[in-house]
């Protein structure tokens, strides 16, 4: 019985990391680009440039992970990465107050992002039964979105209270990463594992590989021109967008251990091409719903683009069942997942330069014509998934 309670000890504790850890996200995510906007006087350019310092810790997570796995396991590394986005949170608060120091906040907050990406797949995995793997991540998914809502309802009503109090957003939002820096901290597990030592690249990951290269351009188009749209073009405000990021985190808390379930189902090749698919449709609306519709029911579609889109988001955890499924060890798989995030950013540190540059010269419609294509080549990339028959045995 001992085994089972802390197994089960530890799944709740990473539950509740998981959960303050999406509160933390869903505080940025629903106020960045209103704060980028309206108290920095961004544009789509100046949005575009910044997302490569922001993106910067991504393309380095390869190495930085690989030597912390050097001294420490997973559940440290992460509550290690709080400390960064708590700190993060904290500057970008209180200590901004021009552009050389927002750009250094950001980037720590980033870090600290990008470290997490790394190491809560892996953190999941340990906790999964053999062929349930979409499920257990699915359930975490369920309680990041749960803490989403949380942190949205936050900025909800402090916007609607307070008003646009960013140092009060971003002081939440530090509680928050801090608290799950306690939770992950006190995760028992893998402390018997032995610490990683190696820097990992295999062939026989290719399609890892270009899957996370181009689930980074789709990342980067979606996260920082998706929302755009609404807060520049139509003016949705700070309280607008932490609704819908609302609303598409509370079907999150249900649909994502679902999508768990249909990962384990169908697998990975089917999920991850029919989720290309969905991303074509959704990257149509972002372009043509303002033409094709008149207000404000553009607008209202353009809110359901907005809610699809972050619900496929959920759908990213197939690469990391994709991987544990294929892994020659399964010691490659961090390393491996950190070297997809780095391969990820070698494009998502550019494109959204040259996508400003397009959105500005020629308009944002071909932003998503851009986006669109490469959803296409995703869509054939994913038809070369093939998991080998003895995987559920290994």
């Amino acid at each position: 019985m001992n085994p089972l309670r802390k197994v089960t000890g530890d799944f709740r504790r990473l539950l509740f990391a998981t959960m303050f850890f999406g509160a933390t996200s869903g505080i940025f995510l629903s106020t960045l680009n209103n704060y980028l906007s309206g108290v920095h006087g961004f544009d789509a350019g100046n949005r575009g440039w910044l997302e490569f310092p922001r993106e910067l810790p991504g393309f380095f997570i390869f190495i930085v992970v690989g030597l912390l796995l050097t001294r420490f396991r997973e559940s440290r590394i992460a509550a290690l990465a709080m400390v960064a986005t708590a700190a993060g949170a904290l500057g970008l608060g209180f200590l901004s107050p021009g552009t050389i120091l927002l750009v250094v906040w950001i980037v720590i907050w980033s870090l600290g992002d990008h470290i997490i990406f790394a190491v809560e797949g892996p953190i999941g995995l340990k906790l999964a039964k053999r062929g349930a793997e979409g499920r257990r991540l699915g359930q975490l998914g369920g309680a990041r979105n749960m803490g989403v809502i949380l942190g949205v309802s936050a900025v909800w009503l402090l916007a609607r209270y307070m008003g646009d109090r960013y140092d009060l957003f971003y002081a939440v939002a530090a509680i928050c990463a801090t608290t799950a820096g306690l939770l992950y901290w006190k995760l028992s597990l893998g402390k018997q594992d032995p610490p990683s030592r190696r820097l990992v690249y295999r062939k026989e990951y290719h399609v890892f590989y270009a899957i996370s290269a181009l689930f980074g351009i789709r990342k980067q188009i979606f996260l920082v021109f998706g929302s755009w749209v609404l807060v520049d073009l139509h003016g949705v405000p700070v309280s607008t967008i932490a609704l819908l990021y609302f609303l598409a985190s509370l079907l999150g808390v249900i649909l994502r251990p679902l999508l768990g379930d249909v990962i384990d189902w169908l697998g990975e090749k089917r999920v991850l091409a029919t989720d290309e698919v969905m991303l074509i449709v959704v990257c149509m609306v972002y372009a043509f719903a303002s033409r094709i519709l008149p207000k404000p029911y553009d607008l209202y579609l353009l809110y359901g683009a907005y809610i699809l889109d972050h619900i496929l988001f959920a759908l990213r955890v197939a690469r990391t069942t994709y991987l544990k499924k294929i892994a020659v060890d399964p010691a490659d798989i961090t390393p491996t997942i950190s070297l997809g995030i780095t391969i990820d950013h070698v494009v998502a540190m550019t494109l959204p330069v040259l996508s400003g540059f397009i959105w500005e010269r020629y308009g944002h419609e071909y932003v998503f014509l851009l986006a669109s294509a490469v959803a296409v080549v995703g869509f054939f990339v994913c038809l070369k998934i093939e998991v080998p028959p003895t995987s559920a045995d290994r």
